[in-house]
């Protein structure tokens, strides 16, 4: 009989492949040999692969302790079971004031990802820049401020290195600085003259560089950690540069203006801008639209870009999508942008702003007015939603949700759910609210990591306010 037991055991966790967690938590109390099969690790390392096809395998040993497959899948489902349905008791909300001015952005400096979540360590750090001509870091859990930089000319625009070790602002001045996020100490400097810049930070091979769209129109790029002056490109005559991004591949940077719908986008070779070369021209190559409204790569593709713009034959909107790739002969290189999808946009209303964000290969989301539109790569509308009563300002799109921030001073949380029938579809699941419109106009901006939604509210009184909301397992 013993020799037949492993081969029973088998069977059992062969069987037990088709419960649920819940199925399977109630047959770990039937008998010993139950129990045995039902826990494990194999059964539960399944599940959780099943369920998320990513974990976070750093989270499950260490020297300091040892978790198993099941805590990890229990501990998990049970967070984002209190992150879908938002009740009271199942987060905390914390203000961050300290600033007197506007917040013009802010950034995760230390966060837990939403693609390698550490669920038994929900600390994240926060910085954010204002026109107060500040940079403060803050813990968003007790709402403590970390520290803050010294007084410098109103800042425009803030954002993180990839590693999130990095602080990278402007001012409007046009003077680019980057701070050590643990400390706030000053690293370098460099001065580009523009009052308004847009900033793009990129590593390729451990090297790191500093993409800065300015307001004469240019792409100026900056190398390593003294800010040293690689490049300086031109892209949109006179029109400041608003829209940059870098390719998942690092390969292509897309920069554009929103202020002209007459000027095309530009493609250009990365390498062209970190590694210029004194006989040769940049490679750019403009896309073959009429001006860009909003533009995206898409995250699981190495260079397929998904770009808004005027269409000419119905005077409204289009979405195009394109894969930029490069073609080298002897004598010469080629960038090619090739049209993969088009489709026309029915905007009902003109808005000032059009939002746009990637989820994976074949999910674009997309905001304009109080409206917020999911679609498939190929047109399809998959899911629309008008649930604030006045114009959304920021979206926050990852593999878990979606959040919108509206300046009705409220957060609409939206969830993914893969339905077998119809695939993947977003359920709208539960607001948020920032206190009252007699102290507040809105919120401006929206981010979040896996276990908490921070968002700046505008200040009646010109001084904004952070609003944390952390989501404890």
């Amino acid at each position: 009989m013993d020799l037949h037991q492993p081969l029973i055991g088998d069977c059992l966790i062969h069987i037990f492949t088709f419960l649920t967690e819940e199925d399977l938590i109630r047959a770990s109390h039937v008998c010993k040999g139950w129990n045995e099969a039902a826990e494990s690790p194999w059964l539960w390392r399944r599940m959780c692969l099943q369920r998320w096809s990513f974990c976070n395998l750093a989270v499950l040993g260490s020297e300091q302790v040892n978790h198993s497959w099941k805590s990890y899948f229990l501990r998990r489902c049970h967070l984002e079971m209190k992150m879908t349905k938002g009740k009271s008791g199942g987060y905390t909300c914390k203000s961050l004031r300290g600033h007197t001015g506007r917040v013009v952005g802010f950034v995760y400096l230390q966060g837990n990802s939403a693609q390698h979540p550490d669920i038994w360590n929900s600390s994240s750090t926060v910085c954010s820049a204002s026109t107060d001509g500040t940079v403060r870091a803050w813990n968003i859990q007790n709402g403590e401020r970390l520290w803050c930089s010294p007084v410098q000319s109103p800042l425009t625009a803030i954002m993180s290195d990839e590693q999130h070790e990095v602080v990278i602002t402007a001012d409007s001045t046009g003077l680019i600085k980057t701070w050590r996020g643990q400390t706030g100490q000053e690293v370098a400097s460099f001065s580009t003259g523009s009052p308004h810049c847009t900033l793009l930070q990129y590593n390729i091979n451990n090297n790191w560089f500093l993409t800065v769209g300015t307001s004469q129109g240019s792409v100026c790029t900056l190398a390593d950690s003294a800010l040293t002056k690689k490049s300086s490109v031109m892209v949109c005559d006179t029109f400041k540069v608003n829209t940059l991004l870098v390719s998942p591949d690092k390969k292509w940077i897309t920069a554009g203006t929103k202020d002209n719908d007459d000027l095309s986008p530009k493609v250009i070779y990365t390498e062209s801008l970190t590694s210029p070369s004194e006989d040769e021209d940049p490679l750019v190559q403009s896309v073959p639209v009429t001006g860009c409204q909003a533009a995206v790569f898409i995250p699981t593709q190495p260079a397929r870009l998904a770009i808004i713009h005027h269409n000419e034959r119905t005077n409204n909107k289009a979405l195009s999508v394109f894969d930029v790739s490069i073609k080298k002969t002897k004598y010469k290189s080629e960038i090619q942008v090739q049209q993969v999808e088009s489709f026309p946009l029915t905007l009902n209303h003109w808005s000032p702003q059009i939002l746009l964000e990637a989820r994976d290969s074949n999910c674009l989301v997309m905001a304009a007015g109080q409206e917020l539109w999911v679609y498939s790569l190929k047109g399809a509308l998959l899911a629309s939603f008008k649930e604030h009563t006045m114009p959304i300002s920021s979206i926050c799109v990852d593999s878990f949700r979606v959040v919108t921030a509206s300046h009705d001073l409220s957060l609409r949380v939206l969830t993914w759910r893969n339905d077998r029938a119809e695939g993947l579809t977003l359920e709208s699941q539960y607001h948020l609210l920032g206190g009252s419109h007699t102290v507040s106009r809105g919120f401006t901006h929206v981010d979040c990591d896996f276990s908490s939604i921070v968002a700046s509210a505008e200040g009646n009184d010109g001084k904004d306010v952070l609003k944390a909301y952390s989501f404890t397992s």
